[in-house]
């Protein structure tokens, strides 16, 4: 199973539809709550090429954007294979 992280904050809808999806296809991840720790703020605009909304999302170390983002690669198909590398 791929290592996935996940930036988000508990108020926000896009978060807990991401978090779902990866729920729902069994998928374990890391979540950095920036809301609670904002500290992680700076490490995620960093990681993420300056993306400072959420969900900021990385599989395998490889930032795949946020919410939509995800479901785009799920309608294409695509999901499913980069969780599984």
């Amino acid at each position: 199973m791929s290592k996935v992280e996940i930036y988000t904050k508990g108020y926000c809808p896009y978060c807990k539809r991401a978090k779902a999806l990866l729920q729902q296809k069994g998928i374990e991840y890391i979540e950095y709550p920036i809301d609670e720790k904002p500290e992680l703020r700076e490490e995620m605009m960093s990681r993420a090429n300056g993306g400072y909304t959420v969900p900021q999302i990385f599989i395998r170390e490889q930032h795949i954007g946020g919410c939509d983002d995800m479901f785009a690669l799920e309608s294409q198909n695509k999901l499913d294979k980069l969780l599984a590398a």
